[in-house]
């Protein structure tokens, strides 16, 4: 299995975007989504300040086969805020309606997946709601707090956030192109900034900043703790996490792992928060695998 980071000639930059970008009206929010391919369904769930683009090296490899789709949850990207107050069980309920809406249902052989606060949402929809997906996977996925005074430094990222979320937005197209700054930007949840495409590093800034449910999001993720739950996910699940993720410890992975009864660890080395983005290669073969 090849693992090169990086993506040096993506398919994602050769796609017209529009044609597969939607709209769909649910209970208390309207929600922006992108859809590529037929077939059985795979979900994917973005992360705190992410939008669907967290999974553009993916929708194209897995819509040759499948049916792929990555949302905008409400109050990130695309989407606007909703009309409910934001928790995990709320996202997870708006999962459900999404995909019934969408007409991913039971027996459909829909395949979860989630990335950081997405992974979080992902685990409360199959714990709400198990007989939706047939297999689950958790990339580096909230949910368990290891940091010191995790609600004071909470408020504070929240506060920085609200106070330097739209200038930084703003300013994506410096943070792209200098090197200096990108490595300032991106360090804590990419390992090597500089060996991915400027393009893809756009793509994160124009779509996820700033975020008008951050806080609110950030909030829910310190409240919530579903650990005493997570041995009632009876479907198989694949847990990918990086060595080096600066955001949530691997430490969790392991504790994902101990806790879901039916579930398969896979670490990448010199990797941080999003493997699905720095290692796009080896993540795509991996979950093929997982998936047959």
């Amino acid at each position: 299995m090849r693992d090169e980071y990086g993506n040096p000639d993506p398919d994602w930059l050769k796609l017209d975007w529009r044609p597969h970008l939607h709209r769909v009206q649910l209970p208390g929010g309207e929600v922006n989504y992108a859809e590529i391919g037929e077939g059985k369904p795979i979900v994917f769930v973005h992360g705190i300040s992410g939008s669907w683009q967290n999974w553009l090296e993916n929708l194209p490899h897995f819509g040759r086969n499948r049916r792929a789709i990555a949302l905008d949850l409400p109050g990130f990207g695309a989407s606007p805020m909703p009309s409910w107050p934001i928790d995990m069980p709320a996202y997870g309920r708006l999962l459900h309606d999404f995909c019934e809406k969408l007409g991913v249902g039971s027996g459909s052989g829909a395949t979860l997946v989630g990335n950081s606060m997405g992974g979080l949402v992902a685990a409360e929809a199959i714990l709400s709601a198990p007989g939706r997906f047939d297999r689950l996977v958790l990339v580096s996925a909230a949910g368990f707090i290891n940091t010191w005074l995790p609600h004071q430094r909470g408020k504070a990222t929240s506060q920085a956030w609200n106070t330097f979320g739209r200038p930084f937005g703003a300013a994506a197209r410096f943070f792209v192109t200098h090197r200096r700054a990108r490595y300032a930007m991106f360090r804590f949840v990419i390992r090597y900034p500089s060996r991915l495409r400027k393009e893809l590093l756009w793509e994160q800034m124009a779509s996820g900043v700033p975020c008008p449910g951050f806080a609110d999001a950030l909030d829910a993720v310190i409240e919530y703790d579903a650990r005493d739950r997570l041995e009632e996910i009876e479907i198989p699940t694949m847990i990918v996490w990086g060595m080096d993720d600066w955001v949530i410890s691997a430490a969790a992975a392991l504790s994902y792992h101990r806790r879901i009864p039916r579930s398969r660890l896979e670490i990448f080395e010199r990797t941080a928060h999003v493997p699905q983005m720095e290692r796009p290669e080896r993540f795509n073969a991996l979950l093929d695998e997982f998936l047959s």
